[in-house]
């Protein structure tokens, strides 16, 4: 049986590989950027591998891993065209993974303060959530842009709390990878990932977190919220 995680007020979500799988969007972006550089192309499980840390990691690791190292510029090319083409796709195969809809409406009616926090841009993370009708949950979204630091650094999970009106011990964070978790253990904030998400390659059980979710619907379980602690 799993541990209630207790005396939290706040909870903090990643997006992508989280709440949502966006990667047929984001490969099919990658796919358009290569053969429009004629580069060769990437499985949907490699562009996988390299989501996590921005679109500009991933462009860079989407053109050098286990190819020719770019230039900035090339990179910097490659960048923009990337940026175009996920604009256009956006939103169109990215999918709601299964019971996390369920839970946030749980959590919302609980009057539970919630926020999005990814690495992922405003101009894409805003659509997105929209497009799938879940941005009405969050209180708080903070994007790879909204502040200079991203995941793991700990700034974008304390700003969170700071929106909510919640001190880093009060919160939790769900999360798919070690970024997060890094992120949450330089804020001080317990954190626990779900199975089955972007760990960059990383096995997830082998990543320093307080606990793992193998189904988002055992999340309202772990969460032992109470309208006491929720702040008013």
């Amino acid at each position: 049986m799993m541990r209630k995680l207790e005396n939290h007020r706040a909870i903090l979500f990643d997006l992508d590989g989280t709440l949502v799988d966006a990667n047929p969007d984001i490969a099919e972006a990658a796919r358009r950027m290569l053969a429009e550089l004629g580069e060769p192309p990437r499985s949907d499980e490699e562009i996988g591998r390299f989501v996590g840390k921005g679109i500009g990691v991933l462009v860079e690791r989407a053109l050098n891993i286990g190819r020719r190292e770019h230039t900035e510029a090339e990179i910097a090319a490659a960048l923009e065209r990337f940026i175009t083409h996920y604009a256009a796709v956006n939103g169109q195969q990215a999918t709601v993974y299964p019971h996390v809809r369920e839970v946030l409406e749980g959590l919302r009616a609980q009057g539970v303060p919630m926020a999005c926090v990814t690495n992922k841009a405003a101009v894409f993370t805003v659509p997105l959530l929209q497009k799938l009708g879940l941005s009405g949950f969050f209180a708080c979204i903070v994007s790879g842009d909204t502040l200079p630091q991203k995941k793991p650094e700990p700034e974008p999970l304390l700003h969170s709390c700071r929106e909510l009106g919640v001190a880093p011990a009060q919160a939790v964070m769900i999360g798919d990878s070690d970024n997060d978790a890094l992120a949450a253990r330089r804020a001080g904030i317990p954190v626990w990932l779900v199975r089955g998400g972007y760990s960059e390659g990383i096995a997830v059980d082998s990543i320093d977190c307080d606990g793992l979710l193998s189904s988002f619907a055992d999340l309202p379980d772990l969460l032992a919220f109470s309208r006491s602690r929720v702040p008013t």
